[in-house]
């Protein structure tokens, strides 16, 4: 499938998650505030590193095993197995671990152990919530595209409708609920989807483990523990920084603009994993990958440099369509931010080729690096700068991640290019 029919397709989910997450914005701007937005940040980021612990990490070796294995079933089957069986296993541990320390980490992530209920709705869920991700990786790697894009604006309609009755109902609290429940309710949608594939039966997720498979997720795993630590972790860091030393409410605009950020590059980011994923994993010769990612820096870096402008342009009416006037703050954060996502997709674009070649060690160590160049980055801005400095740290941060990428990768591409595929 191409990168244009394939944004094509991906786009209708996209503008429709779009449409969503901007409702979804407008609700809380108004319900639960900038304060609130900072809580939200801490709890999604703890979603992230829980979820992809409960799942093994392995979503991402899924996707691109299921499709550098297309014309061999049986080895597709291995791969969803020893992942189903994993992400089983990891789901349930998980859920009781989260169930037994839930006040506690409602402290350590919400400041308040009042919020330990939220962590009990999300441990009932979490191996559904897990499912759920397995089986769009699936989808992902088989190239089902309509049945993907199906799935994810399933997902959107569900996280626009509980947001809101939740949070109109419950405040701060259903919002936080929301957030973990909603993922969960879509694997029903998710799993009627794939059974009516053809390929598809419910037991290819459940069975033996495959220890060369496991081996080979086990790359995955590595790579996405990482990041599943170090990303959200630094978040989080950063946003006790600007709680502690400029207010909560400060720290609720940096997460309204991060969220913003989300919005506005999710046709790209999303085309980046449901396209680039699977097409650098099929791809043979380091010539094939070269072309690919210059195709893409034909296409998808101006694509993000001209909605950043175009946001830009617009941030006094978008501030004021989908927040409130309580986040006019953080119109000052807007240029720096737009400069730094634009950084950001001309980076990851040659970044997925770590991913698609399962370039595990070098992906981790980059994680690693900058993740706490990001943090210290933060730190010494914002003494100077105040909340600014955050989004100048945005901005210098992927503008160094990008030289480093080039450097390491397209330079050195024909050496470090090595077939990852393995019985």
């Amino acid at each position: 499938m191409s990168l244009v029919r394939t944004s094509l397709l991906n786009g209708i989910a996209v503008a429709i998650k779009m449409l969503t997450l901007l409702g979804i914005n407008k609700i809380l701007a108004i319900y639960v505030g900038p304060a609130g937005y900072a809580a939200l940040g801490q709890f999604q980021n703890a979603v992230q590193m829980i979820t992809t612990f409960a799942s093994g990490a392995i979503n991402t070796g899924v996707t691109k095993y299921t499709a550098e294995y297309y014309d061999d079933e049986a080895k597709q089957h291995r791969v969803w197995r020893t992942a189903g069986t994993i992400a089983l296993t990891g789901s349930l541990i998980t859920g009781a671990v989260i169930a037994v320390f839930n006040q506690q980490l409602a402290t350590w992530f919400l400041k308040d152990a009042h919020y330990g209920g939220v962590f009990l709705w999300f441990a009932a869920t979490l191996v559904l919530f897990t499912f759920n991700a397995l089986l769009l990786a699936i989808l992902n790697g088989k190239k089902e595209i309509t049945r993907y894009v199906i799935a994810n604006i399933a997902g959107s309609i569900f996280a626009l409708l509980i947001t809101t009755i939740m949070a109109i109902k419950l405040g701060l609290y259903g919002a936080l609920v929301a957030l973990a429940l909603y993922q969960s309710i879509t694997f029903f949608i998710t799993i009627v989807l794939c059974y009516k594939a053809p390929w598809f039966k419910v037991g290819y997720l459940f069975g033996g483990i495959d220890k060369q498979i496991a081996l080979n997720l086990g790359k995955y795993t590595a790579m996405a523990l990482t990041s599943a630590i170090c990303v959200p972790a630094s978040h989080i860091l950063i946003r006790n920084h600007l709680g502690e030393t400029l207010g909560w409410e400060a720290a609720g605009y940096w997460e309204a603009m991060w969220r913003l950020s989300a919005a506005y590059l999710m046709l790209i980011t999303t085309t980046l994993s449901v396209y680039y994923l699977p097409k650098l994993s099929e791809l043979k010769s380091a010539i094939e990958i070269k072309n690919e990612v210059i195709h893409g820096y034909k296409i998808i870096l101006p694509a993000a440099a001209v909605s950043g402008l175009i946001i830009y342009f617009l941030r006094d009416v978008i501030i004021k369509l989908l927040f409130s006037a309580d986040f006019s703050a953080m119109r000052d954060l807007f240029a720096w931010q737009m400069l730094g996502d634009t950084l950001k997709i001309g980076s990851w674009i040659l970044a997925y080729i770590m991913l698609g070649k399962a370039m595990f060690k070098l992906f981790m160590v980059l994680e690693i690096v900058f993740a706490t160049s990001f943090f210290a980055l933060a730190l010494g801005l914002t003494n100077l700068f105040g909340l600014t400095g955050v989004v100048v740290a945005h901005a210098v941060n992927y503008a160094v991640y990008w030289v480093v990428v080039a450097i390491l990768i397209w330079r050195n591409i024909d050496s470090l290019y090595q077939p990852t595929l393995r019985d």
